[in-house]
């Protein structure tokens, strides 16, 4: 049975007042699909069941539960490819230039769902940038969701995730094999720190930073909400630094205070006033 109207509004509202993530009329379909997948985990059997839980008892932790099973969490290793290479040709030759007499770097992950965008940014830098060994490298990784976080902090990965954008010789390099699984070696891993945050929340411990990749996260929100986010980044985004987007976002026509910088196949944004 489709989820009713009434349902959709109450978890479209409540989606939006934890996470700032529109739910546009359209989505009940996905949102039928979800819940009745986390009910039924849950030991209920359909979606209406779990929302007449929450309505029942909104402690119950169930509306965390939902917000999660609502978050998108498609990612792979160097994902589109293009924004590594901008990152190795341009962005970090030239930050490595400029931070020469500081020897630090950090990088925060602003989206880092299972953990492949900020392990591929540590394998980027050991491959191609043997130099910062010697330097302080942070690579600070956040999401929303506790259960995606935990997994990536094992950095344990199935062989069709691995097979997803990882090439043959960083596998045998920089994973070890687990039973049918393959997880990332501890050196690679001690190189992120992953964090709970919610990007309409308070942002703690990703100040001063060098780059901020956060691909494929203003989709999800309504004008007003990209606004904060974007006026936020650029309040923890060094002046110098370089802020990744989507292929498919862009800060035009939402803040006019950050000027594009084309970088190859992509391009990079940073605050006016360089």
């Amino acid at each position: 049975m489709p989820i009713s109207p009434t349902d959709f509004d109450f978890v479209r509202a409540m989606v939006r007042k934890e996470s700032a993530i529109a739910l546009d009329p359209g989505k009940e379909y996905l949102v039928e699909s979800r819940l009745t997948t986390l009910a039924r985990q849950l030991g209920l059997v359909t979606a209406d069941q779990l929302i007449e839980e929450v309505r029942r008892k909104p402690d119950n932790g169930l509306r965390y539960k939902i917000v999660e099973a609502m978050t998108t969490n498609e990612t792979s290793f160097f994902r589109d490819v293009a924004p590594f290479d901008a990152l190795r040709e341009h962005v970090l030759p030239d930050l490595i230039a400029r931070r020469a007499a500081q020897n630090s770097l950090r990088i925060w992950c602003g989206a880092a769902s299972t953990g492949q965008e900020p392990y591929s940014l540590a394998m980027l830098i050991r491959e191609h940038f043997p130099a910062l060994a010697s330097w302080r490298v942070e690579i600070v990784a956040t999401d929303i969701s506790r259960e995606v976080l935990d997994r990536a902090r094992t950095g344990r990965y199935s062989q069709l995730e691995v097979n997803r954008g990882l090439p043959a010789s960083m596998l045998v390099k920089y994973f070890e094999k687990e039973g049918i699984a393959w997880r990332v070696k501890a050196p690679l891993r001690d190189m992120v720190t992953f964090r709970e945050m919610n990007l309409i929340g308070s942002w703690t411990g990703v100040d001063n930073a060098d780059i901020v990749m956060m691909r494929n996260v203003l989709i999800y929100f309504d004008v007003t909400i990209k606004k904060q986010i974007l006026a936020n980044v650029r309040r923890v985004l060094r002046a110098d630094g370089y802020f990744m987007l989507g292929s498919a976002e862009s800060t035009m026509n939402i803040d006019d205070k950050y000027t594009r910088v084309p970088v190859g196949r992509t391009s990079c944004y940073q605050p006016l006033g360089l």
